[in-house]
């Protein structure tokens, strides 16, 4: 098949290209250039930006993958721009878009975030949601059954720009006493990009329309440390950090403790997303063995010292856990 790919060289966009190659498609990517140009030097490359130049793009495909779509006005001229030139449009959203996470178990057919002021674009934590909702009801508006709607949850693995996951294996790997929120069974859930790009090329190879909740199954922290712990040989020694301590010392779930949420009231099903469409569509799992190893190896490639984008400064970690030792 043909595949244009809107995006395609920084995270999932490069595992979709690994991934639909490995199965024989052509592809094409269009974007401005921008993020590794020169990765994949054998692929098309069509140059523009995609609020203005998708109309002047001459070809067709069978499908389009908008990997890098947050705004509704600008996914609806894009999708309105290819509707004559591609036969299906996936688009990749996220679990954000649920209004309710305290519901465990949400499932595909649950409610969508609503915007207060529909025309603001402004991409904040709390419009995020809201706004790929809307993005999603663009692209069903221009091509309806033509449609597939992918809503992954933490995206993890090599590549990945922004360290949300990251952090905890390189961390572990330095070893000593490593701060840990909450307790060894509070639980997270995320996917290994290539398992995301893997089910999305799937899906397009069986012609599947529709909206599908993309994540892994849940896990403990404990299962994901001792993993990264076994794996490096580290000597880390884990120093779990109640809530409480965490709320008081403005220690901030997801970025400063990356991967992990509190499970309280309107958070109850952060980490438990029901999956089974997905998987009884085909949705299948690297070993978080395979995941925590393939981080590891790309860390050989990137450049000695980088900063890590998201959790804890050394400095900041030393600080709490000589407070959460004077706190027992």
């Amino acid at each position: 098949m043909k595949i244009l790919i809107i995006g395609g060289t920084r995270f999932v966009g490069r595992h979709l290209v690994t991934s639909a190659r490995a199965r024989g498609h052509e592809i094409t990517l269009f974007n401005r250039g921008k993020t590794n140009p020169d990765l994949f030097r054998r692929v098309k490359n069509i140059r523009g930006d995609r609020e203005t130049d998708l109309d002047q793009v001459a070809g067709q495909w069978d499908a389009v993958i908008d990997t890098c779509g947050y705004l509704p006005r600008i996914v609806r001229k894009s999708a309105e721009a290819l509707k004559d030139k591609v036969g299906r449009y996936i688009f990749i959203s996220s679990v954000s878009v649920y209004s309710n996470f305290s519901k465990v178990g949400i499932n595909e057919s649950d409610s969508v975030a609503m915007l207060t002021h529909e025309d603001t674009e402004e991409i904040t934590g709390e419009t995020y949601g809201a706004l790929k909702a809307l993005c999603e009801k663009a692209v069903q508006d221009v091509y309806g059954p033509r449609s597939l709607i992918i809503r992954p949850g933490l995206i993890v693995g090599p590549h990945d720009p922004t360290d949300r996951f990251t952090y905890w294996p390189l961390r572990i790997a330095k070893g000593g006493d490593v701060l840990a929120p909450d307790r060894p069974d509070a639980m997270t859930q995320f996917i290994d990009a290539r398992d995301l790009a893997d089910f999305i090329i799937k899906l397009i190879d069986q012609n599947v329309s529709g909206t599908f909740n993309a994540i892994g199954n849940p896990v403990t922290l404990n299962t994901v440390f001792e993993t990264c712990k076994r794996i490096s040989k580290s000597n880390a020694n884990f120093k779990w950090a109640p809530v409480e301590f965490l709320e008081k010392n403005t220690v901030a779930p997801w970025s400063d403790m990356p991967a992990w949420v509190p499970e309280t009231g309107e958070n109850a099903g952060v980490s438990h997303v029901d999956i089974s469409k997905a998987i009884h569509a085909g949705l299948t799992f690297t070993s978080l063995t395979d995941t925590v190893k393939a981080i590891y190896d790309w860390e050989f490639e990137r450049p000695e010292g980088h900063e890590l984008k998201a959790g804890l400064k050394p400095e900041r970690e030393k600080e709490l856990l000589t407070l959460l030792n004077h706190a027992h």
